[in-house]
């Protein structure tokens, strides 16, 4: 039997409302555990039972748990059991997110067992209670939806990247100062993966780990430069805009990725390029350097992200016959492995059943930022005429039916499909170029962008 010790982190306890003043006195071989907290309700499914305040959440009441007061739950692992007295419905919400842990899809692939869990459950309540800061959710009512995001994906992913360091680690002498492992986070637009990387990078800075993040789209063109690949292309609507392979400086990228690289002391600083997607008209130019974020090193951990990273060149006739116009960008392909792909030490690549949901997903985006406020694609970018009959989308946007919405999506997508229909088969089924397997996760995703057991 495998025993769970669930510890007192002060973290947790300042997630206690003020008016909490808790000390309770267990056996001699427990430890006594006294609690003066502030301000904050943490997670969701646990309470304490008390019936003259609002119920903290269950995770909050597991930060509460001390030591070694298990239980079996009959199936062959052990759960926390509280210093307090317990009602039925009490240990049946301790089961509930237990279970739903365990039940994740990605944790046989993860080789997370529940005896895993059960001796590590303090840190996924620790992580889930900062993503849950982190997005502004409401810890005392997640929906599924989010619970799964969380404890099905951002937190085990999270976990299989944690190992991931410290293999890397290992390679490297005591005292010897390791360069950061640079993670490649491979997946297709609109699939979730900038909200990932965010999710990761946060857990990263919380648990102590330095990191930094960068896009593909940080090496695009400058906007002099695009417009020279634009005329020296011309008729070729791949190479219009800024996207496929040809529209990034991958000169600049070497030199990002190398000095990045070598930030593995401290004082070390450099400035991250960043790229304005806006300027001229929505043909976007690099953002000025004063507006760059700064990292410090020694940095544990790039998360390098992009749409196409990984993707191999194929045979000149295969791409053609996608679309002649790949020609070239297959050809301007054979440069990126030297540029980008070698100098990710781990892969994560996420995986989608069908290319056409990128449409949808771009449309849902585009939807949220003009419904905050905030400025979509431009009319320069992409123009393709939408009517609201085909549109199942929401209705707060104050047209009707007889109204057209102009949506740029499908034109703007409609630029990366051939590239993702000549080249995500193979990334798919073979895994990004020079990538060691022993060190790639494949996360399959649904249309929700939720993870599911890979087929």
């Amino acid at each position: 039997m495998v025993g769970l010790s669930v510890l007192c982190h002060h973290h947790h306890l300042a997630c206690l409302p003020s008016e909490w003043s808790i000390s309770t006195s267990a056996t001699t071989s427990s430890p006594s555990c006294s609690f003066h907290s502030r301000n904050h309700l943490a997670s969701s499914f646990f309470s304490l039972h008390r019936h003259d305040v609002q119920r903290p959440s269950w995770s909050q009441g597991l930060s509460l748990y001390c030591n070694n007061f298990i239980r079996s739950n009959g199936r062959g692992h052990t759960i926390p059991r509280s210093t307090f007295p317990t009602t039925p419905a009490m240990v049946a919400s301790v089961q509930d997110l237990f279970d739903f842990i365990c039940s994740g899809p990605l944790m046989s692939k993860l080789g997370l067992t529940q005896a895993i869990v059960t001796e590590t459950i303090d840190r996924w309540l620790e992580y889930g209670s900062h993503l849950c800061r982190l997005f502004g959710m409401n810890e005392l009512d997640l929906p599924i939806s989010n619970k799964i995001r969380i404890y099905h994906y951002y937190i085990p992913v999270f976990v299989w990247c944690q190992k991931e360091i410290l293999y890397h680690k290992s390679k490297f002498k005591d005292g010897e100062q390791a360069p950061p492992l640079v993670i490649g986070i491979s997946a297709p637009q609109g699939s979730g993966k900038t909200t990932l990387v965010y999710a990761l990078n946060h857990l990263f800075q919380v648990t102590g780990r330095n990191s930094a993040t960068l896009s593909i789209d940080d090496f695009y063109l400058k906007a002099e430069d695009q417009a020279k690949l634009r005329s020296e292309n011309p008729g070729n609507s791949l190479l219009e805009l800024r996207g496929n392979a040809g529209s990034h400086d991958l000169l600049f990228s070497v030199e990002t990725l190398n000095t990045l690289c070598n930030l593995t002391r401290a004082g070390q600083k450099m400035k991250l390029p960043r790229y304005d997607k806006s300027a001229y008209g929505g043909k976007g130019d690099r953002s000025d350097l004063s507006t760059w974020p700064e990292v410090e090193g020694p940095l544990a951990v790039v998360l390098f992200e992009g749409w196409m990273l990984g993707f191999k060149p194929q045979p000149p006739d295969d791409v053609k016959a996608v679309d002649p116009q790949l020609d070239v960008v297959n050809s301007n392909l054979e440069a990126y492995y030297d540029a980008w792909d070698k100098f990710v030490d781990s892969w994560i690549v996420i995986k989608i059943k069908n290319p056409e949901c990128v449409y949808q997903w771009r449309l849902e985006a585009e939807v949220a930022m003009r419904a905050a406020g905030k400025p979509g694609m431009s009319d320069q970018e992409v123009h393709f005429p939408i009517s609201l009959n085909l549109y199942d989308g929401p209705s707060y946007l104050g047209f009707d039916s007889e109204n057209i919405l102009i949506v740029q999506v499908l034109d703007f997508v409609s630029r990366y499909m051939p590239a993702y229909k000549a080249y995500l088969p193979t990334l798919y089924s073979e895994g990004p170029r020079g990538a060691d397997k022993n060190h790639l996760l494949v996360v399959e995703i649904d249309e929700y962008r939720n993870p599911v057991v890979s087929q």
